[in-house]
């Protein structure tokens, strides 16, 4: 089978030109040959470098002196020819050297290498193995475009060709097993999200680039592969998402290419406006015709750069589809933990997921890249920080778990599968486990079941002389529930203290600060509690009896938590489980021998061997949770204290590891130089946070952990019930999006500062600022900075088209806006009044959070002006009005961008920051 597939060098090079002729009409055969000869041509000139280094520190003295010697004739030509024409020689003289490099490399290709090169070449570029180096390639093509917001030319043009041009190539390619149809979208629609309060979002004229793989004779049913190619202002979304559309592009030609016939079709989903809230997805999954096909779907996303993907949502339901990951993917990597956070709302954020779960009625699954979130949706989400393993594993396991729906009989009838959730974990980023959470309940309760025979035997065995156990056994639960809540107020006080001071975030740069400081104080006031219960309260007690009393009440303990998540029917009980059965099996195993022969050695040592897997696995996903949360507390708003939060997850996860090695308090002679030593670990963390020494934010190149600030200059204006301007204002308006505000930006921009804090428009919706999304409620901590009014090329316009009064009696308003690719559109009700019904959304008004209401809209190219009404119901007429609206237009690509003084403020933050920055002005209406 080798010999006749491949072809012998001499064969080949007879049949050069036949060769040649094939090789151009393949594009992409063509770009793998130019990849291979750059990377030759890369790795030759690092060899060049190590000789020239080792070289130069042979001869250093000579080399310095033939130096000198070039810089002198290179100044001489300088002087004779000038500045000017040297720079066009050496300009031509690079180019030439480059074409010669490049005929070199193909004379090469062509002699020496031709049969095996070529021929290696070929059969890679038509190989259905996932390819990392044309996935590379994708993604650096598409950052190098820049920040792409929806309605700019780098989106809706510039990255909507390099598309198709790709997908052309992959359609020349393709096996005539398949057929590809491609279709560019430009959807229209509104719809109402219950997210940051909640809001009503339109769009118009968006974009999405769809790409359909079907079998020849067609499919009636279809797997969804979803991506988006926009990215938010100001970040080149390296990681969210151009690298997830680099991964679907290469997995699209490695399953055209297949010679493996399809059941089902798989549908590539390039949607150009996720970051505008969903809305690009919205309009796939309610509009397009390929929709209907759609059984089941795959939702690649980004909370991070690089890493390993994580599953952190499925369903809901259908528990086949997690099944089929597992089984399909060469590298799966999954967390029920992370779905039921997620799906908690406590992270501020969401994806597609939602939108083809809630409209479109589709199981799923979501994977999204967790590591370094520090970058997230900042300028350093660049392709170079993305690592080829990160990308080479998303598209194994992509590829492999697309193949595997395609042709698998269950997608055809997803809806028949459709019964309860999952429990899914893996173990130790190894394999995944995942079974029925039904499973899940029974293991639970047989843990339970367990325990509490355990218990029960304890508590009802006869009483000694010197020994009551149960008496014990609930003051011991009484202490351990004391030394708790002692410990978590304790690290409160001082998460509180060190927030009064200005000092939050000091650990966002140095995690170990937080562990020394909120960590250790933990540790050392469970450890007193536990001392001073077995000084004064437990004398002439066996220490060995008390460690078997303060096992069973951390038994217990976790044994409640199981039951009661497992009735509330979190798929996470599982953490409970494992706490609840590994320790009562080791314990079972060594009771005997400790009972009889006490603390020695040999016991303690099996003892801590029983216990490793609960400790492992729990450290194993605390870290998980820090790594995904400690990122997301540096942009979760002035309204958070950070310290509070990260102090309080801490402490409980200390409770958690300690809850069973409390016993060993009982069993040593004296416990005085650990808690000394905690507790001057803690007080030394305490004066150097004091003092400031911890810096919260870094622009080391190799990891920046920026801060956030948002800079809009903005011009606002207000008019009255006659419609005459009241009030006409300008200026840089200033947000930090961290609890630390601008205190460490001051000393640096001495003119942001307190004396400039922005005051709340009362009267007005949202205190009368340009916000870009709801998240008034989150910062709270506002500068404004008066500048110069701006003067947008594309100005925005805001218009009354009619007023009427409906059968029904109420007051219909009819408007219309023309303006930039984002505007916001508020509206606050006066009293008497409500605002009854709309023509956005599904006609029911939605309110934010403070009670007013909320539109987010954007569109793409060439979008006709937005018309929109809404009516209001008046009981009672009022002089000032019925309504208050105001409409904000965001200038987030373009010229209108920038503004002088927008540039001048930017270039004032020091390198630890990331300001994002952009124009907008704000209109304000009442009628």
């Amino acid at each position: 089978m080798a010999n006749s597939l491949l072809i012998g060098e001499t064969q080949l090079c007879s049949q050069e030109s036949g060769w040649w002729t094939m090789l151009a009409s393949h594009s992409l055969l063509s770009s793998c040959l130019y990849l291979q000869i750059r990377k030759r041509k890369r790795e030759e000139k690092a060899v060049r470098e190590k000789e020239k280094t080792a070289w130069r520190q042979r001869h250093q003295s000579e080399f310095q002196d033939s130096q000198n010697y070039t810089e002198k004739e290179k100044e001489n030509k300088r002087k004779k020819k000038g500045e000017e024409e040297e720079e066009e020689e050496e300009e031509e003289e690079e180019e030439e050297e480059e074409e010669e490099e490049k005929k070199t490399k193909l004379s090469e290709v062509e002699g020496k290498h031709s049969g095996k090169f070529l021929q290696d070449v070929f059969f890679l570029s038509l190989s259905s193995s996932f390819l990392l180096i044309a996935s590379r390639d994708y993604l650096e093509h598409i950052t190098a475009i820049g920040p792409r917001t929806t309605g700019s030319a780098e989106n809706e043009i510039l990255t909507v060709q390099y598309l198709l041009e790709q997908i052309k190539l992959i359609e020349r390619q393709s096996s005539s097993l398949h057929r590809i149809s491609v279709d560019i979208q430009r959807p229209t629609g509104s719809f109402s999200i219950d997210f940051l309060g909640g809001f009503t979002s339109y769009y118009d004229n968006i974009t999405n680039v769809v790409v359909k793989l079907e079998p020849r004779s067609g499919a009636q049913h279809a797997v969804l592969a979803n991506c988006h190619f926009d990215s938010v202002a100001n970040s080149p979304g390296a990681s969210d998402d151009a690298v997830s559309c680099a991964v679907m592009l290469e997995v699209l030609r490695g399953m055209s290419v297949s010679s493996e016939p399809l059941q089902h079709a798989v549908v590539f989903l390039f949607n150009g406006a996720e970051e505008n809230v969903l809305q690009a997805s919205h309009g796939f999954i309610t509009q397009h015709p390929w929709a209907s096909l759609i059984r089941a779907f795959i939702n690649l996303e980004a909370a991070g750069v690089g890493g390993k993907e994580l599953v952190f949502q499925t369903g809901p339901e259908n528990p086949w589809l997690v099944q089929a990951y597992v089984s399909a993917a060469k590298h799966p990597f999954a967390s029920v933990v992370a779905q039921e956070v997620f799906q908690s709302g406590i992270i501020p954020s969401d994806t597609d997921f939602r939108i083809y779960r809630d409209f479109g009625n589709i199981p799923g699954i979501d994977l999204a890249f967790i590591e370094n979130g520090y970058i997230y949706h900042t300028k350093y989400d660049t392709a170079d920080r993305i690592l080829i393993d990160s990308i080479q594993r998303a598209g194994d396991n992509i590829l492999a778990v697309l193949k595997y729906l395609a042709t698998s009989d269950m997608l055809a009838s997803s809806s028949e599968y459709r019964h309860g959730n999952v429990v899914f974990f893996d173990v130790f980023g190894l394999l995944v486990i995942a079974y029925p959470s039904r499973v899940g309940t029974i293991i639970n309760y047989m843990a339970v079941t367990a325990a509490v025979l355990y218990l029960g035997k304890k508590l009802l065995q006869p009483k000694h002389r010197n020994a009551d156990y149960t008496r014990d056994f609930l003051c011991g639960l009484a202490i351990t529930f004391i030394s708790w809540f002692t410990s978590l107020v304790t690290v409160l006080i001082i998460a509180v203290f060190v927030s009064l001071i200005g000092q939050s975030l000091s650990w966002y740069n140095h995690f170990y600060v937080a562990v020394c400081l909120y960590g250790t104080a933990t540790v050392a006031k469970i450890i007193l509690i536990h001392t001073l219960a077995k000084r004064f309260y437990y004398v002439n007690v066996s220490n060995q009896y008390l460690g078997e009393v303060f096992f069973d009440t951390s038994l217990f303990v976790h044994c409640g938590f199981l039951v009661v998540l497992t009735y509330q029917g979190f798929c996470s009980a599982f953490i409970s489980a494992i706490w609840v059965a590994f320790p009562l099996f080791t314990k079972l195993c060594v009771y005997k021998d400790f009972k009889k022969h006490g603390a020695q050695g040999r016991l303690i040592a099996f003892y801590l061997l029983g216990m490793s897997i609960p400790y492992l696995y729990g450290l194993y996903l605390i870290w998980a949770v820090f790594e995904m949360f400690t990122p997301i507390l540096g942009r979760s708003g002035s309204e958070i204290p950070p310290d509070v939060v990260l102090a309080s997850i801490l402490a409980v996860c200390v409770m958690i590891l300690s809850s069973y090695f409390i016993k060993f308090i009982y069993l040593v002679k004296s416990t005085k130089k650990t808690m000394l030593t905690l507790t001057m670990v803690c007080a030394v963390t305490l004066l150097l946070v004091c003092g400031g020494v911890f810096f919260p934010y870094s622009s080391n190149p190799a990891s920046p952990k920026p801060k956030r600030v948002f800079l809009q200059h903005m011009s606002r204006t207000f008019h009255n019930l006659e419609g005459n301007v009241v009030k006409r204002d300008s200026g840089i308006w200033i947000n930090g999006f961290d609890y630390t505000g601008m205190s460490h930006v001051t000393p640096h921009i001495p003119e942001i500062n307190d004396t400039i804090r922005a005051h709340c428009e009362e009267n007005a919706p949202l205190c009368g600022f340009p916000w870009y999304l709801p998240v008034h409620f989150l910062i709270r901590k506002n500068w404004y900075l008066p500048a110069p009014e701006i003067s947008p090329r594309n100005p925005a316009h805001f218009r009354l088209i009619s007023k009427e009064k409906t059968p029904w009696g109420s007051i219909k308003l009819t408007f219309e806006a023309t303006g930039p690719s984002h505007m916001s559109f508020y509206v606050r009700t006066h009293k008497g009044s409500t605002l009854s019904q709309w023509s956005l959304g599904n006609g029911i008004p939605v309110t934010s959070r403070g009670g007013d209401y909320f539109v987010f809209y954007s569109h793409g190219l060439q979008a006709s002006a937005w018309q929109f009404w809404i009516e209001v119901q008046v009981s009672e007429e009022q002089p000032e009005g019925m309504v208050t609206v105001a409409i904000a237009a965001h200038y987030l690509s373009g010229e209108d961008k920038r503004s002088s003084q927008l540039d001048a403020l930017k270039e004032k933050f020091p390198d630890w920051t990331f300001p994002s920055a952009w124009v907008c002005t704000y209109s304000l209406f009442v009628f």
